[in-house]
């Protein structure tokens, strides 16, 4: 096998969260582009759609399912269906996330439950609901979106319950690596810096100073700056890399 030959995900099957927009878009395209049978996994059916033609477009053999990652049922009918339409799992890309900014002294049960309900319980429930296939297969990848957020504390916004939710992800990626490491099943997270999306947000610029200038390579991130990470962790070329968490932030927390 060449040195290409081992990026290539040629008939595996994908699996990506939050796929229809944002890095998790990018991830798909990227899968999709290197041979993978790809499945978008999201709420909004109309961007699962425009998704989907996309991948199609691309000469893909992709499906898009409609489905809320925090709940276990929607997560065994994602499984059962990708499984029945395309095949089993290769690779799980648990992308899907919410965040937004609160002060620690106002921020209500609801809304803390809310971010962990998205960013650390669906990882949780999807990881084992799709990882007891892969750990059956004795084969697998399953990539975590974590973020800088769960190494620092971020400036001049204050999210703790965002931070804590994505250092709990680094952690779950490293603990579920360890245990299943012995069983062919890979687990590693990507921790991005500032990316700027193709959502319009006054924040960039209003906070540019930190989340831009003050970055040693002084710039944001585009989404397929994050896509070829998640592309060497899914395929053969990441075959030794497990229990990693990857920093992608243009240096940022350097400082």
């Amino acid at each position: 096998m060449s040195l290409f030959d081992k990026f290539s995900l040629r008939g595996k099957v994908a699996i990506v969260t939050g796929g229809n927009r944002g890095i998790g878009k990018a991830i798909a395209l990227g899968f999709a582009e290197a041979g993978a049978v790809v499945a978008v996994v999201a709420r909004d059916e109309k961007k699962n759609e425009d998704t989907l033609a996309e991948l199609r477009g691309m000469g893909a053999n992709a499906i898009a399912l409609t489905a809320n990652v925090a709940e276990r049922s929607d997560l065994e009918a994602m499984l059962r269906t990708v499984t029945d339409e395309l095949g089993p799992v290769d690779v799980l890309v648990n992308n899907a996330g919410i965040g937004f900014h609160a002060d620690a002294l106002t921020l209500d049960d609801a809304d803390w439950r809310r971010i962990f309900d998205i960013n650390l319980d669906a990882v949780w429930m999807a990881s084992q609901i799709v990882g007891r296939q892969m750990v059956a297969r004795k084969a697998g990848s399953i990539i975590n979106s974590g973020s800088i957020s769960g190494l620092i504390v971020n400036r001049p916004q204050w999210h703790s319950a965002y931070g804590v939710s994505k250092a709990a992800v680094h952690h779950l990626t490293k603990s579920l690596a360890a245990e299943w490491a012995s069983k062919g099943v890979r687990v590693n997270a990507i921790a991005p810096g500032y990316v700027k999306t193709e959502i319009a947000n006054t924040e960039y610029d209003d906070y540019r100073h930190y989340w831009r200038d003050e970055v040693p390579m002084q710039r944001y991130a585009t989404p397929d700056e994050i896509a070829p990470i998640a592309l060497l962790l899914a395929s053969d070329a990441g075959s030794f890399i497990t229990g990693s968490v990857f920093v992608v932030d243009g240096g940022y927390t350097l400082w």
